[in-house]
């Protein structure tokens, strides 16, 4: 399959994209379809648990996996190659736990808001880019699910349209994180609840 991908998002390696498990896939279109489904199959596992510890490593990976994994090989294991964005492979894992870490303390220690604290949790996971692909996807998702499993709050409208396809709420997204990239969240807060 020759993958084609919207601006900003993150190209496979040739070992990554022989992890595909359905051969018969041979659009974008096919994957993105498979892909919604597993997302849909991951949401309504997260939906049947009554207790998640979502600040773990451990909840992470599974999420990601129960996310793509009928899909790819390596769904839920850490990215092995560095890409275009991201802390460099080596240190994933290491910058994961500080991450955790942090967003542990500012909920004990109301540091900032429930909404800033899910923006830069959002922001930091995508900058770490903890996969080979999916981080965007897999980011939002658990930052909802941090939003309204521990913090009491509504899940972000993500600015209300498709951030997958190449369209204005992308590039908006995109930007958005950009400004966070230099420790401005005032784009991404107001995009993620509009």
């Amino acid at each position: 399959m020759q993958f084609d991908y919207p601006a900003g998002a993150t190209p496979l390696d040739p070992e990554e994209a022989d992890g595909l498990k359905l051969r018969h896939i041979t659009t974008r279109g096919e994957l993105d379809r498979w892909e919604q489904e597993n997302i849909q199959d991951a949401i309504a596992w997260v939906e049947r648990k009554r207790k998640l510890d979502v600040l773990t490593d451990d909840f992470i990976c599974t999420l990601h996996q129960k996310m793509f994994g009928k899909i790819w090989k390596w769904a839920g294991t850490f990215r092995r190659t560095n890409k275009n964005i991201g802390v460099d492979k080596f240190v994933v894992g290491v910058e994961l736990r500080q991450l955790l870490d942090d967003v542990k303390y500012w909920i004990k220690n109301g540091t900032y808001s429930p909404d800033e604290i899910a923006c830069r949790f959002h922001h930091k996971l995508v900058w770490i880019h903890l996969f080979p692909n999916g981080n965007g996807r897999h980011a939002r998702l658990i930052t909802d699910i941090l939003l309204t499993k521990m913090l009491g709050k509504e899940m972000f409208t993500w600015g209300g349209g498709s951030l997958t396809d190449a369209t204005r709420t992308r590039q908006q997204y995109i930007s958005a994180l950009r400004a966070a990239d230099h420790n401005d969240y005032a784009e991404l807060s107001a995009f993620v609840r509009s």
